[in-house]
């Protein structure tokens, strides 16, 4: 039999978080080591459970629950996620135009199928969470790299993003608050980006997975909610703000001139079709999370667990000569900056496995999150406070022994 190859489909796809530096981690787990695994947002691990009443709203559904549902998703559910976002101020939300996945992944990769033709360009911030980059390419697109700058915690340079702007645009992704770098974008900000989508006539993709969680003053505004006029697409689910990440349960809504967009909605729903439905469990694990008590205020405050670990994972790095870091206003990540004069680098793929063979902790490399310079590291917030010293304290004394 001749040799068997994988498509050229995926040249350009990758995916670092669970790449080749997670295979090194796997093959010293079986040799007896233990991995402190910091390289995905993963709550479980961390013992963060998920709301109680959402698991017995589950366990108490699944004799309901073993047929397909409508391809959108159940009609109690869809509903549930249109009051969700008209009690926030988001106008025009349709159970229509909401659509149930197995996790916001699959609803990316759906509505960029949908949506691209070769050839066509897709805004997407620099660093960004690279399912973004690879489902573009993956559709046949071609990701154009927006720049976010540190200097400015980082919000994207707008300039940037306007010189990026090409006739063959199509749409552009915004990531708010931001995974790897913790940013939560500021109006003036997102009104400035989505000055740039009415230009340009952009349909607007919003990663909003983070949106309850942020810290200290940070405020997030929905994207949909400052831009009636564009056709905007929200992405949502129950895997951050409600620790649900293995139920893989997933939304999006579809706001704004539907009326320009009804050839595209018929192929987005070609799709939700084609794989039948959502996982039906979890479209019930989706109505409870909306619908019940919250959850995640304790989480944020403060005093609360994900607050304090961000702080002092950010007040850890920055203590060390050479180690910059902007301090997180969201989301589950510190993303470091490492001085190239002190410790240089020219391989930080490199780096992130030689720290994982030298302390056994698994991070990411900043390339990874398609950050241009290998001057950077994703570490992931969510071990306990005790445990995160632990862990940062032997990647600290490890980079120490590389300065130049």
């Amino acid at each position: 039999m001749r040799e068997v190859r994988q498509s050229l489909k995926l040249n350009d796809v990758c995916y670092d978080i669970r790449g080749p530096v997670m295979a090194e981690a796997m093959r010293r787990e079986s040799q007896g080591h233990e991995i402190l695994k910091l390289n995905i947002g993963n709550p479980a691990p961390f013992g963060f459970e998920a709301p109680r009443h959402v698991r017995e709203a589950v366990a108490q559904a699944l004799s309901s629950a073993e047929g397909y549902s409508d391809s959108r998703g159940i009609a109690q559910t869809r509903e549930a996620v249109v009051a969700h976002y008209q009690a926030r101020g988001v106008p025009g939300v349709h159970a229509d135009l909401v659509f149930l996945g197995n996790g916001v992944s699959e609803l990316i990769v759906m509505t960029l199928q949908a949506l691209l033709n070769a050839g066509d360009e897709v805004l997407v911030p620099a660093p960004d969470y690279p399912l973004w980059t690879a489902a573009i390419s993956l559709a046949g697109g071609t990701p154009v790299h927006y720049l976010c700058d540190e200097s400015q915690e980082w919000q994207p340079d707008l300039e940037d993003v306007r010189a990026k702007v090409t006739p063959q645009t199509k749409a552009l992704v915004i990531i708010n608050p931001n995974n790897p770098t913790g940013a939560v974008y500021s109006e003036a900000t997102l009104q400035g980006l989505l000055r740039i989508a009415r230009e340009h006539h952009l349909v607007v993709f919003s990663d909003e997975i983070y949106d309850a969680i942020v810290y200290d003053d940070a405020v997030h505004h929905h994207t949909a909610s400052l831009a009636p006029d564009l056709l905007c697409l929200t992405f949502n689910g129950l895997s951050k703000t409600f620790r649900l990440a293995g139920y893989r349960a997933g939304w999006l809504v579809i706001t704004g001139p539907t009326h320009r967009a009804q050839d595209y909605l018929e192929g987005l729903s070609v799709l939700a079709n084609m794989r039948l439905c959502a996982n039906v469990p979890a479209q019930h694990a989706v109505t409870a999370a909306l619908t019940g008590p919250d959850s995640i205020a304790e989480l944020v405050r403060a005093d609360g667990r994900f607050a304090a670990q961000a702080q002092v994972a950010h007040s850890i790095l920055t203590s060390v000569e050479g180690i910059s870091c902007v301090r997180p206003r969201g989301a589950l990540y510190v993303f470091p900056r490492l001085d190239p004069e002190v410790f240089p680098c020219f391989d930080d793929e490199q780096r992130v496995l030689d720290i994982l063979r030298a302390t056994d902790v698994l991070l990411v490399q900043g390339t990874g999150f398609n950050w241009p310079r290998h001057d950077h590291l994703r570490i992931v917030t969510l071990p306990s406070v005790e445990v995160l010293r632990e862990a940062l304290h032997r990647v600290t004394e490890y980079l120490l022994t590389t300065k130049v």
